[in-house]
């Protein structure tokens, strides 16, 4: 084999290469479809689908979420959507995972949390540490929690909370399946409407106040004790 012949081989290779690497960081998609059960016993059925990233480190096997879409088909044939943004790196307050959607009156509700310390912040340090929508007028709106209807105070998930590992997602999640998937999570406010605040260490409430003086001064910030 001759230096030219040599040449073109490795450039061959180094082509190979990042070609590979492009595919790995590459976006890509993940969907399913999942029943969901309203309180007075309606089943809906829902559509969700992720934009994913890139994967956080070389031994990590999920990729980051860029954004999620869900399409709540509702029982008079039409349908809404909601849409939340992953991105940090947004100003605007984004992140929220949702847990319960539901109607009351013909009126559509949507149960969220901020989905780490930063969304916290973004939506100004709820407590309870969660974030409440109605839906009007074509978009969503976020309300208190005494706009809440009665009936759905202490209702617990009825959509798969969070993203399932790649490894073990189901095209169609039944509400046994929901449930079932649900029945994992221990922490209080990812799966119930509270009404009351949520204390410890182990709550996102525990977030460092990025608007405090200690994040907002010049000075290097004081060690967290």
């Amino acid at each position: 084999m001759n230096y030219r012949s040599r040449l073109q081989r490795v450039f061959k290779i180094i082509g190979l290469a990042l070609t590979l690497g492009v595919s790995m960081t590459a976006c890509s998609q993940t969907r399913w479809k999942e029943e969901v059960l309203l309180h007075d016993g309606t089943i809906i059925t829902a559509e969700r689908v992720y934009n994913l990233g890139n994967f956080p480190g070389f031994d990590a096997t999920e990729r980051l979420p860029l954004d999620e879409t869900v399409t709540f088909n509702l029982p008079n044939a039409t349908s809404i959507i909601w849409k939340s943004d992953f991105r940090d790196a947004a100003p605007e307050p984004n992140s929220l995972n949702h847990f319960r959607f539901d109607i009351v009156a013909g009126i559509p509700y949507l149960a969220t949390y901020p989905a780490g310390c930063i969304a916290y912040n973004k939506w100004g340090r709820p407590n309870p540490p969660q974030v409440l929508l109605k839906y009007g007028a074509g978009q969503w709106q976020r309300i208190t929690f005494s706009e809440l209807p009665p009936a759905l105070i202490n209702k617990s998930a009825n959509v798969v909370v969070g993203r399932p590992a790649t490894s073990l997602l189901k095209p169609f999640y039944t509400v046994a399946d929901v449930n079932a998937k649900n029945a994992l999570i221990s922490t209080p406010e990812y799966k119930t409407i509270l009404r009351e605040p949520v204390q410890g260490n182990d709550a996102v409430t525990s977030c460092p106040d990025f608007n405090s003086q200690r994040y907002r001064s010049p000075k290097a910030p004081i060690p967290m004790k």
